[in-house]
């Protein structure tokens, strides 16, 4: 059972779509008639699932989906009229997960949730390896610059400068980035 926020502008629709949620076995969080507060229902809800029905995602509401795709990510699964390859790419750009065109069929919705969940679960991981992989390379960068910093100052070699990071670390119990971080703010703290 999945807990789903319906955003709809137009209220007998949102009630169909309210109907065919409950008898797929869902349970409907809430009903609003815009994104406006979308953040804030989102935090104060914790839906599953953001479930937005409309003729053409508005500015606003790509720019409200946008944000909380950084700040509390969901799948998002989207309906709408508009099939234009510009706002299609720019609702998958601000998170919508599965942007589905040609109506909204009762029938339909439970695989269409499905698919929005698998695409969103994909793209989290996606994110998570893209900034683990920026993060490993920020810390080489601080460690390659305070090995520069070591071996200019103390005449070392590239290993043994390195050597040196790593044995402060463990000395320390800090990972060698934080190390690395520690030296280059010292440096420039001295050398001004």
């Amino acid at each position: 059972m999945l807990k789903i926020l319906v955003i709809d502008e137009i209220q007998e629709r949102a009630l169909e779509i309210c109907e065919g949620l409950t008898r797929a076995g869902h349970m409907v969080a809430a009903v609003l008639p815009d994104a406006i507060e979308l953040h804030d229902r989102v935090q104060q809800l914790q839906p599953d699932v953001v479930l937005i029905n409309t003729e053409s995602p508005s500015r606003d509401t790509l720019e409200n989906l946008a944000v909380l795709d950084r700040k509390m990510p969901r799948p998002v699964l989207m309906f709408a009229e508009d099939d234009a390859d510009d706002v299609i790419r720019q609702a998958m750009r601000a998170g919508v997960s599965s942007y589905v065109v040609d109506g909204l069929a009762p029938e339909r919705l439970q695989s269409l949730l499905k698919v929005a969940t698998l695409r969103f679960e994909e793209y989290l991981a996606l994110r998570q390896e893209r900034d683990e992989a920026q993060r490993k390379l920020s810390e080489r960068t601080l460690v390659d610059r305070a090995k520069g910093i070591l071996m200019k100052s103390r005449n070392m070699s590239e290993d043994e400068a390195y050597h040196a990071l790593r044995k402060l670390a463990m000395e320390r119990g800090r990972k060698i980035g934080e190390v690395a971080e520690q030296i280059i703010s010292a440096a420039d703290l001295l050398l001004g």
